[in-house]
């Protein structure tokens, strides 16, 4: 994309007057603070990870502190924010940091995307948001914005496309734009461009949204399931999870039995944590998060 095409100076001049003010996009937040924000933000609104995020940084403000401490204390500390394999994850990446680079997020995509639980679209944004890089972030946001503003669909496809990676590499603007195109893009889609009440009116691209353009013709894919969660493994999980969060040292099994009624789920569930590393079962049958 070049400087002169028709969507970049209308969505960036849209961020500049509507973009959240958010700590980890302030001038003075860290790459580790970046990173931590990315890995949290995973299929999680911003109004859950904003108090946890803040507990962390000023538990952990380096990768050094959190390497410092066992996994389990990343697991106590990640709350509520679900998919707790992350907290695992961000301790891993602490580490590799610590022993790989000094104790400093890397600004090499590469050297990101080798780190612990770190893909491509981590990498590509704490490349861009942290170092100014010039990359193609993908989250489903600036997918679908794309895939209605450029390609005509309500939806874009449920996995990340050959295709889409072309298109957004195409619509990349020049090293000084690029940054704040990666965030901004997103942000429409996070406030404007939303998955299920698109705010077409109040859209700045919507003189040039193919999707409009055409109608805002129906999407017509396979089904688009909504997630479940009330009596699957993971809230199960979940439950589990939370007493050994809260417990000072290791639980008897009888305390975890309380918490869900179905054994056969329950003995499933408690299996899953230890084979995931997110509990321990030591010698005398009791459980504890990993240390």
């Amino acid at each position: 994309m070049s400087k002169s095409s028709p969507l970049l100076r209308p969505i960036l001049d849209w961020y500049a007057a509507n973009a959240r003010d958010l700590p980890w996009r302030a001038p003075d937040a860290t790459p580790w603070s970046i990173l931590v924000s990315e890995i949290m933000l995973q299929q999680t609104p911003v109004v859950r990870v904003l108090p946890v995020w803040t507990e962390w940084m000023e538990r952990w403000p380096t990768p050094a502190a959190l390497a410092a401490e066992p996994p389990g204390e990343a697991v106590r500390h990640w709350g509520r924010l679900g998919y707790p394999r992350r907290a695992l994850n961000l301790h891993a990446c602490a580490r590799a940091i610590v022993e790989r680079h000094g104790g400093e997020v890397p600004a090499d995509h590469a050297a990101l995307l080798a780190l612990p639980g770190v893909g491509e679209y981590t990498a590509a944004a704490v490349a861009s948001f942290a170092f100014r890089g010039r990359h193609a972030v993908l989250d489903t946001n600036v997918r679908r914005v794309f895939a209605r503003a450029v390609s005509g669909q309500e939806y874009p496809p449920k996995a990340t496309t050959a295709a889409e990676r072309v298109l957004a590499e195409s619509l990349l603007p020049g090293p000084e734009d690029a940054p704040v195109w990666a965030v901004a893009v997103m942000e429409l889609g996070a406030l404007v461009c939303t998955a299920r009440t698109a705010r077409c009116a109040d859209c700045p691209i919507n003189d040039r949204c193919a999707w409009r353009l055409a109608g805002k013709p129906a999407y017509d894919g396979p089904a688009r399931k909504g997630q479940t969660y009330a009596g699957t493994d993971r809230q199960c999980r979940g439950r589990l999870l939370t007493v050994l969060r809260q417990a000072h040292g290791p639980v008897p099994k009888a305390a975890l039995d309380v918490v869900w009624d179905d054994a056969p789920q329950r003995e499933r569930a408690l299996d899953g944590l230890v084979a995931d590393g997110l509990a321990e079962v030591l010698d005398d049958g009791t459980y504890r998060l990993p240390s």
